[in-house]
Parts: C-alpha cells; structure tokens; sequence
C-alpha cells in the first residue's frame, strides 16, 4: 500500500523513529531492478524490468540519500538488481560517501563486475562490499544463477581483498537438495579468505516457476547445526548494524552470520528502510507499506525538504513486523530484485 502520511512521530526523541520505538539508522538504496544473473530465488527466468523513465535518475538517488543522512542515517547500503550494470554507479557511490554525517557507504553484489571496479570502488569511498556466492561448484553456481560465471565472481573477491576493503563478506542463501551440502565448504573458502560468510534464509517474494520454496527451504539452526559438527563456533557480540547473528569461528578471523526471518524473526530491532530504484520507500521487507518519495521529487517545488517531510511522515506506517509463510502463495508479488536486495 503506497501512501501519503500525515502524522509524525515526535521529532524530539529522533526524526526516524517509528511508533514502536524503533530509529531508522540504516537505509538500502536499490539504484537498478535489472541485473546480469538471473539466481531462481530472486527473479524468474523471464524478467520485465521497469522503463528508464520509471527509474530514479542518479540525481535524484544522491537527494534521497541526502535526505536520509540529514534526517539521521549513518549507514547507506548500495544495492540492486546489480547496482554495478547501472551506468554511473561508482561516481554516485563517490558522491554519496561525501555526505557530511555518514558513517559509511557499503555494496552489495553479485562480485561480476569486480575485477573491473574494485579499484574504482575503493576510491570511491565504499568501506565494505557484500557478494552473493552460493556455491562453489561451477555448473551449479550456472543453475542457480541461470547464467553466471563462478571464475569471474571468484577472481572478483581477489581482486577486492587485494584492494584492502575495511571488510568483505560473503552471502549464501541455502536451498535443500540444491546447494545445502556445500555449506562446510562455503565456510572453508571463507576462512581460507580471512573473510566473513553470511546465511540467509530465503525471503518469499514473487512467483519462481519450478522452485519449491517450503521444500527447499534450510532454517538457519539446521545450518548451524551442521557447522557445528565440524567448526568450534563462538557466540560473537559485534554486529554490523543489519540483522545478522553472528559466531567466531574458533581459531580463524571469520565470523559466521546467520539471517533469519523465518525461524528467528529479528523485526523488535529492526533499523532499516529500503528505497526501491522506482523510488518506492519501503517500511518493511515483508510488507507493502510504501511512500512513494519519486512522486516528492518530481513534483514538489521545496525539494529536499519536502523529501525530507515525507521520510519523517513515513514511520508512522512502518509496520510492526513481517509474516512470512512458506507454504502459501507469496503476499509480496514484488521480485527480490525489484525489491532491493
């Protein structure tokens, strides 16, 4: 539901705070819907991605991003689609990363482009880069992206750990019967990185011919369990603002990650917001609660103080918490893609 919203919270306490106590500090900027892979839990095969005209110009995503970090957000996470197919991507990171107040500007991707763009990045001011690696067999990592190329993906995360990034760190979503048994060995490639490795249980959103969700699905116990059985995993307290719970692995500098909207839901601490690259601000990931902030900037004459009005009006929606259910039809028809990743 796309709304306009009149009632604020009370600016005194924070300008994004939402009724239930909870400040906005974090916001996901998708700056594209398309993307170079095609991973069957993201998109389908067939995808129809939005018309330019519908996509936030790159001056317009600098004045949200602007916008959020006036209001309070230290950390903006670059996201897609893949955000590095998008033409300019890299000087609006550069741009970005200049904000007076921001802590940091971080990337997700699916590490395609790295090899070409680390550098760029680097000094562009990214602190941290997130890549999606499911597998690391080569025919399958193709299935499950329908069309990558795991070698390319692979020299990438050399090519930016050679860059000295403040932190990379991989993330894999977990399917049974797809990719489960790779999770040791994901952990393995992880250590044997000094990096970071995080599992996420897939999010139903949008219709995926021939992909099982409730079958497939891996809770993250089921997958600690396992590690467990192999690794020495210690409870760690440091946290990179997200939702991710995470372990040392004993002995080594990695840590584990586990996010868990279905078997663990994190909404209480919940700190984030999502821009979609149409321009839609979501309140929640497993909601439809929207403002539609393109409408703001196209349309009012005071800018960015009326983008700024409309961010403040939005947390009187933001919603208590998602309800995922694996075993109907999605409630989100909206593609990961489309949603930011």
């Amino acid at each position: 539901m796309t709304q306009t919203v009149m009632d604020k919270p009370d600016p005194m306490t924070h300008p994004l705070q939402d009724r239930f106590g909870r400040r906005v500090t974090y916001v996901r900027i998708s700056i594209t819907d398309r993307c170079d892979f095609r991973c069957l839990y993201c998109m389908s095969e067939e995808m129809e991605f939005l018309p330019r005209p519908q996509i936030l110009t790159l001056e317009e995503l600098y004045q949200v991003s602007r916008a959020f970090v006036e209001l309070g957000v230290d950390k903006i996470r670059i996201t897609g689609g893949e955000p590095l197919v998008r033409k300019g991507a890299v000087g609006l990171m550069a741009q970005i990363s200049q904000l007076p107040g921001l802590g940091e500007v971080v990337l997700t991707t699916n590490g395609s482009h790295l090899v070409q763009e680390a550098k760029h990045l680097k000094a562009a001011g990214v602190r941290r880069i997130n890549v999606s690696l499911d597998s690391l067999k080569p025919e399958r990592f193709r299935q499950l992206t329908r069309v990558g190329d795991l070698a390319g993906v692979l020299a990438g995360i050399d090519t930016a750990l050679n860059q000295g990034f403040e932190k990379i760190k991989i993330n894999a979503v977990i399917l049974r019967n797809r990719n489960h048994d790779e999770i040791c060995d994901l952990v393995n490639y992880a250590i044997g990185k000094g990096i970071d490795i995080s599992f996420i249980e897939e999010m139903p959103l949008g219709r995926v011919e021939g992909h099982d969700r409730a079958g497939e699905y891996c809770s993250s116990d089921e997958i600690r369990q396992r590690l467990e059985g192999v690794f020495e995993l210690l409870p760690s307290m440091v946290s990179t603002g997200g939702p991710a719970r995470y372990y040392r692995v004993a002995g080594t500098g990695t840590r584990i990650g586990f996010i868990s909207p279905h078997s663990h839901n994190f909404c209480g601490t919940c700190n984030r917001v999502r821009v979609t690259a149409e321009g839609r601000l979501l309140l929640c990931l497993g909601n439809e609660h929207s403002v539609d902030l393109k409408a703001v900037l196209r349309t009012e004459a005071n800018g960015i103080e009326a983008l700024k009005s409309a961010i403040v009006a939005s947390m009187a929606i933001k919603p208590e918490r998602h309800h995922f259910d694996l075993k109907a039809e999605p409630m989100i028809l909206r593609h990961m893609n489309a949603t930011g990743g």
